[in-house]
C-alpha cells in the first residue's frame, strides 16, 4: 500500500463512524451495540474481561432463541379454535323419523322368484349340517355328494360354488355340488365369526369368485357356516331383485296401511298420509314421518312421551324370508329432513311384543371451515358427485364415491344404494363379472385404497339426536285380552288376520326436554392478539419493542447489505482500473510533487487532534513556518519629504 493510502486508512480509523457509513460489518455491529436500546447487546461491547463478554453473548443468543421459539409457537397455534356450549330453551322442530320392516318383501309374493335359490340353499344346509338326520357324520361324508343333487344341476351353486376348506390342505377345497376336491388359487380372504363353527375348528365354509376368464379368483372363507350361507344367499338375492322393476318391488313390500296400525303425534291422531314412501333396496318400503316433502315441519310444544310420536307397527313375522333375515322387528332412524336415511348402517332395531321408548336430546354443532379444519359447508368443494337426492354428508360422499368407482370398473352399480346417472344395477345376465368385481372393489374401499376417504370431508354444521332407549313388555298379559281384539276390529279392512302380540311392536319417540345444546367453534386468536403476544415475548426476553425490531432489520439486513455491496463495488472498480491502465515499460515512476503524501488531501478532512499525529512523509521535507526576519522591524523613512500642511510648527 502506498504511504498516502496508509495515512488515509489511519485517519479513517480514528474518525468517528456512524451507522451505515461504517467501513466494515464489525464496525457496524459495534456501533449498533453501543447505540441500541435492546438490553444485552451493549453489555457485550462495554463489559470488561473475556469471560464476562462470553456470558453476555450466551445470554443474548439464548434470549433470541427463546423469542424465535415462542413466536413460532404463536404462529403455529394461530389457527386454533375455542369451543363454546350454549343451551337454548325453546320450541323445537321434530326430526324426520324413518321406519322400515326388517323383512323387505312379503315372502308369499317373492317366493316364486326365489324358489330355485331356496331349494339349493336348503340342499346345501342339508349337506353341511344334516338337519334332522340321525346318521353319524362319517357315514354322511362317505356317501356320494352327488346323490344330494338329484335331477337338474343346481344353477346358483354352479355359478358361485360353496366350498369346504380344511386348514391342513391350504390349496384345496371340497365342492358342495360335486363333492370332489378342487384346487384353489388366488387370494384367500377370511372373515372370522364367533357364531358357530362348521364341524370342527379346522374346517371353514366359503365361496370363490372369479373373473370372466377365470384367470383371477378370490376366495372368501367364514369360520361360521351360517355367515357363509347367508352371504352366499344375499349375493344371489341381490342379483335376482336387481332385475325386478321398481314398481313391482314396491307392490311386493308392505304398504303404509299395513305397517302402521295406529299413530299419534303431540297428542293428536295421525295416519299414513303423514308418512312419505321411501323404497330401500335392502329393506323394501320404508316410511318417513315429518319429511321435507310435507308442507310444514312439525314441532313439539313440550317434552315427554305424550308429546312425541307414538306408533304401533304390524311386523307380520309369517311373511319373513327365513334365509335373508334372522331377526324380527323394525328399524328406526331419526335424521334431518334433508338428510338421506342410511337405515342399514345407523338404524336402531326395535323388538316385537315390546314397547320401545326413545328419548331424544338435540345437539347442533357448528365448526369453522378452512384453514381451521377440513370441513365443507355444502360439499361444493369436494370432487365427488352427489348421487343422492339429499343434502351433503360424509356418508353420502363415501357411498357416492364407491358407487361411481364401481360403475367405472364393474360397469354397474351396487344394488343396496341409489343409482348413479346412466347406470343400472348389477345382475348376472348383463354383468356376469360383477360379484368378483364388487368384492375386490369393496376390499380396496375398506383398506382406503380407492382414495374416497382422502377426498371426502365432514360437514361444518350438523345436528345430532342423542337417544336414550328403554324397553317394556307390551302388551301386558292383562291388557292383551282387550287390546288385541280392538286392534283387530280397527284394522279388519286392511289386514284379514287376527293380531298376535309377537306381530306387533310399539314405538315412542319424543324429546326428553326442550333443551337444545349448541356447540360452536370460534377463532381462539386474532391478528391483534398475535401482535400483542409478539410484543410480550420481545419485552420479556430482551426489553424490545417494534421500533427495535425495525432497527434490527435495518442494521442487520439493509446496512449490512450496503456495506457488502459497497466493498464489492470498490473491488470491481479497482479491478476494472487495473485492467484498463496501459503498461509502463520505462523507468519506475518516481514521486512527483503531487505525490507527496502530506499534500494528498482526502475528501474526509482530518480533525485537529488526528492531524497532529500524522507522520512525516518519507524522503521529503515537510515545509514549515519560516523564522521571522528581524530587520523588518527597523524604522525607515517612508517619504523623503513631508508635505507642508502636515508639518508640525517649531516652538518659539
Amino acid at each position: 500500500m502506498a504511504p498516502g493510502e496508509k495515512i488515509k486508512a489511519k485517519i479513517k480509523k480514528n474518525l468517528p463512524v456512524r451507522g451505515p457509513q461504517a467501513p466494515t460489518i464489525k464496525d457496524l455491529m459495534q456501533w449498533y451495540c453501543l447505540n441500541t436500546n435492546t438490553h444485552g447487546c451493549r453489555r457485550i461491547v462495554v463489559s470488561r474481561g473475556r469471560l464476562r463478554r462470553l456470558i453476555w453473548i450466551g445470554l443474548t443468543l439464548t434470549a433470541v432463541a427463546l423469542i424465535i421459539w415462542q413466536c413460532a409457537l404463536l404462529v403455529i397455534s394461530f389457527y386454533t379454535v375455542s369451543v363454546s356450549i350454549k343451551v337454548h330453551f325453546q320450541k323445537l322442530d321434530f326430526p324426520a323419523v324413518t321406519i322400515c320392516n326388517i323383512n323387505p318383501y312379503k315372502y308369499s309374493v317373492v317366493h316364486d322368484l326365489l324358489a330355485d335359490l331356496e331349494k339349493e340353499t336348503r340342499s346345501a344346509l342339508k349337506s353341511l349340517y344334516g338337519f334332522s338326520e340321525a346318521e353319524p357324520r362319517k357315514r354322511r361324508e362317505a356317501e356320494s355328494w352327488g346323490s344330494t343333487w338329484e335331477g337338474a344341476k343346481p344353477k346358483y351353486l354352479n355359478t358361485i360354488p360353496l366350498l369346504i376348506f380344511n386348514e391342513d390342505e391350504k390349496d384345496k377345497a371340497r365342492d358342495f355340488f360335486t363333492g370332489r376336491k378342487r384346487k384353489v388359487s388366488g387370494k384367500i380372504i377370511h372373515k372370522t365369526s364367533n357364531v358357530m363353527h362348521v364341524h370342527e375348528s379346522t374346517e371353514m365354509v366359503g365361496f370363490q369368485l372369479c373373473s370372466n376368464d377365470t384367470s383371477d379368483c378370490a376366495t372368501y372363507t367364514f369360520s361360521s357356516g351360517i355367515n357363509a350361507i347367508q352371504e352366499w344367499y344375499k349375493l344371489h338375492y341381490m342379483n335376482i331383485m336387481a332385475q325386478v322393476p321398481l314398481e313391482k318391488k314396491i307392490n311386493m313390500s308392505y304398504s303404509a296401511e299395513e305397517l302402521l296400525v295406529t299413530c299419534f303425534f303431540d297428542g293428536m291422531s295421525c295416519d299414513a298420509r303423514n308418512f312419505t314412501l321411501f323404497h330401500h333396496p335392502m329393506y323394501g318400503n320404508c316410511y318417513t314421518f315429518n319429511n321435507k316433502e310435507n308442507e310444514t315441519i312439525l314441532s313439539t310444544s313440550m317434552g315427554g312421551s305424550e308429546y312425541g310420536l307414538q306408533v304401533i307397527l304390524y311386523i307380520n313375522e309369517e311373511e319373513y324370508n327365513p334365509f335373508l333375515v334372522s331377526s324380527t322387528g323394525a328399524k328406526v332412524l331419526v335424521h334431518r329432513q334433508d338428510e338421506y336415511p342410511f337405515i342399514e348402517d345407523v338404524g336402531t332395531e326395535i323388538e316385537t311384543a315390546m314397547s320401545t321408548s326413545m328419548g331424544m336430546h338435540l345437539t347442533e354443532s357448528f365448526k369453522l371451515s378452512e384453514p381451521y379444519s377440513q370441513c365443507t359447508e355444502d360439499g361444493s368443494d369436494v370432487p365427488v358427485k352427489n348421487i343422492y337426492n339429499a343434502a351433503y354428508s360424509l356418508q353420502i360422499c363415501l357411498y357416492s364415491c364407491f358407487q361411481t368407482k364401481m360403475v367405472e370398473k364393474c360397469g354397474c352399480a351396487q344394488y343396496s344404494q341409489p343409482l348413479p346417472p346412466n347406470a343400472s344395477y348389477c345382475n348376472y345376465q348383463q354383468h356376469p363379472n360383477w360379484m368378483y368385481c364388487y368384492y375386490q372393489l369393496y376390499q380396496a374401499f375398506v383398506q382406503e385404497e380407492l382414495g374416497c376417504q382422502s377426498v371426502c370431508k365432514e360437514t361444518c354444521s350438523f345436528k345430532e339426536w342423542a337417544m336414550t332407549t328403554s324397553l317394556a313388555q307390551w302388551p301386558s298379559e292383562v291388557s292383551e285380552k282387550w287390546l288385541l281384539p280392538v286392534l283387530n276390529w280397527d284394522q279388519g279392512q286392511e289386514i284379514n288376520k287376527k293380531f298376535n302380540k309377537t306381530d306387533l311392536a310399539k314405538l315412542l319417540i319424543f324429546y326428553k326436554d326442550l333443551n337444545q345444546r349448541s356447540i360452536m367453534e370460534s377463532p381462539a386468536n386474532s391478528i391483534e392478539m398475535l401482535l400483542s403476544n409478539f410484543g410480550g415475548q420481545l419485552g420479556l426476553w430482551m426489553s424490545c419493542s417494534v421500533v427495535c425490531v425495525i432497527e434490527i432489520i435495518e442494521v442487520f439486513f439493509i446496512d449490512s447489505f450496503s456495506i457488502i455491496a459497497r466493498r464489492q463495488w470498490q473491488k470491481t472498480k479497482e479491478w476494472w482500473a487495473r485492467k484498463k491502465a496501459p503498461p509502463s515499460p520505462g523507468l519506475p515512476r518516481g514521486q512527483q510533487g503531487q505525490d507527496n503524501p502530506a499534500l494528498d488531501l482526502d475528501d474526509d478532512l482530518p480533525t485537529f487532534t488526528s492531524a497532529l499525529r500524522l507522520p512525516p512523509a518519507l524522503g521529503t521535507q515537510v515545509p514549515g513556518t519560516p523564522p521571522p526576519r528581524y530587520n523588518t522591524l527597523r524604522l525607515e523613512t517612508a517619504f523623503s519629504s513631508q508635505l507642508a500642511d502636515t508639518q508640525v510648527p517649531d516652538k518659539p
